[in-house]
């Protein structure tokens, strides 16, 4: 009986080594472990959509306009202002402050795209949000915000 509990603990033992050994690419794709790397480091690949990002689009220099305001805003509401001004702010390595992460300060690639972590190491067209719609510009462009702000969003304009 004994012989044949330990057979069942190996057995069991081995399929559960198998399926971590197959199942660690799917793992290592798991969009929690996406994480932002900044919009330079789309250059190489992208480099006509990045200067026309940096050249055409207000939000590649986001954060100037919210600095800019900050006078006039308690601490709490500068910090609300992040969300859409910033790239990742409050998500897993995103935005932190200007001193931790100038390099994600400005509202980049990745708030519309997602975290570029896994896109630029292996460059797969899949390991990035490509096809984006205005569904996509509601989490910033809500009703609610351009209704308080007075700003009319350009859906398709300015990006590249």
């Amino acid at each position: 009986m004994r012989v044949k509990k330990r057979a069942n603990r190996a057995k069991g033992l081995v399929y559960l080594i198998f399926l971590i050994l197959v199942c660690t690419p799917v793992w290592a794709k798991d969009p929690k472990s996406k994480t932002y790397v900044g919009s330079e480091a789309c250059i190489d690949c992208h480099e006509v959509e990045y200067e026309n990002f940096k050249t055409f689009a207000k939000k590649a220099h986001s954060y100037e306009s919210i600095k800019a305001m900050k006078k006039g805003l308690t601490e709490t509401e500068f910090r609300k202002c992040f969300e859409c001004h910033t790239t990742g702010y409050k998500k897993p390595g995103g935005f932190v402050s200007e001193e931790k992460t100038p390099h994600l300060k400005d509202a980049g690639c990745e708030v519309c795209h997602g975290p570029g972590s896994l896109h630029a190491e292996t460059g797969e067209p899949e390991d990035i949000k490509g096809d984006l719609t205005a569904k996509d510009c509601e989490v910033c462009h809500s009703a609610e915000r351009v209704a308080a702000f007075d700003y009319k969003p350009l859906v398709y304009g300015g990006a590249h």
